[in-house]
């Protein structure tokens, strides 16, 4: 028994987890990160009939490919001016 508590104790992350932190925040956050997520999804739907990458659609909105990559995931509390943005360079309707 010991020795498959050591082999353990070797795997064990020397920082303790946020596991429940980041819980408790996505249901705090939880109404407005639905509608990040389906935003997230209207545009990878769009992007994907049309054939834009990430960069083209940063060049479009005129920000960064790292931006683009963060809405996507669908957990960006996303301004009004963004969301008219990705309105404009995809031609939808997000409101």
């Amino acid at each position: 028994m010991d020795r498959v508590t050591e082999r353990l104790r070797q795997y064990q992350s020397p920082t303790p987890s946020k596991w429940r932190e980041e819980a408790e925040e996505r249901q705090a956050n939880s109404s407005w990160l639905k509608h990040s997520r389906k935003i997230a999804l209207k545009m990878l739907g769009k992007m994907n009939d049309e054939g834009i990458t990430q960069s083209q659609l940063a060049e479009r909105m005129g920000c960064k490919q790292q931006q683009i990559s963060k809405i996507l995931k669908g957990r960006e509390n996303l301004t009004l001016e963004t969301l008219s943005r990705i309105e404009g360079a995809l031609d939808i309707r997000l409101l």
